[in-house]
Formats: structure tokens, C-alpha cells, sequence
């Protein structure tokens, strides 16, 4: 089985011109743990998630209205669409991620989280 047979598509995505605050609200809204980071043509610039705004907006002084850039993550692992489950689970686990963008040519197509991958066991099994 390949990514694209389970991943979350459209991706649920934030841009740079966004604010923290935005990004954690959308994540609420959606149900989703983490989101991609694209430009305005869709290509990912980074990857952000519940708990790093979190821990961002703990801190004595900062405030939900600061850039998305000040929480995201740079070093973002994606897959292909055409990658196998397998090597989905794969990059979960050995980069300790929850979720991974879906990247297709240079465009965020995309998103396979832990959920996604767990589902895809459970339904194997029952």
C-alpha cells in the first residue's frame, strides 16, 4: 500500500504570513496535531506543531500573534506519495514525528500522521 491510499488530503495547511495563534486555533478547528508550512505556491517552508506552540506560549512574554516562523520547525522530513506505508512508519519513527507533508513535486499534496498509520493497521486487522 502506498501513502497516498492513506494520507489526509487536502493538507491542512498554514503560511509564513500567519501568526502562532492562527496556526493553533486551525489546528484545534481541523482536529489535527501538526500542520505543514507552505508558501503561496505550496511548497513547504516547514512543518508546526500543537505542542510547540504550546511551550512557545508558556514562556513569560511571548504572545500568540508572533510569526509562525518563531515556532516552526526547519528540518522537516517529508515523503512521496508513492513511498510505501512501511517507509511512512519508517521516518514516524526513526525521526520521532507524529506526522510528515506529503510532498509532491514540490507542492504539499498531503499529510500522514501516526492516526493515519494506525488506522491502516486497525483496519488490517479487523
Amino acid at each position: 500500500m502506498k501513502v497516498r491510499d492513506i494520507m489526509s488530503s487536502p493538507a491542512i495547511t498554514v503560511t509564513l504570513e500567519d501568526a502562532a495563534k492562527y496556526a493553533l486555533d486551525l489546528m484545534k478547528e481541523k482536529d489535527v496535531n501538526g500542520t505543514p508550512v507552505v508558501d503561496s505556491n505550496g511548497k513547504l517552508e516547514g512543518m508546526v506543531v500543537k505542542a510547540d506552540i504550546y511551550r512557545f506560549l508558556i514562556e513569560p512574554g511571548h504572545i500568540g500573534d508572533c510569526p509562525i516562523d518563531w515556532v516552526m520547525s526547519n528540518d522537516v522530513v517529508s515523503i512521496a506519495p508513492d513511498e510505501t506505508v512501511y517507509s511512512a512508519n519508517r521516518k514516524l519513527r526513526d525521526k520521532k514525528v507524529t506526522s510528515v507533508p506529503v510532498v509532491e513535486d514540490g507542492v504539499v499534496v498531503g499529510v500522514v500522521s501516526f492516526e493515519d498509520l494506525l488506522d491502516y493497521y486497525l483496519d488490517r486487522e479487523c
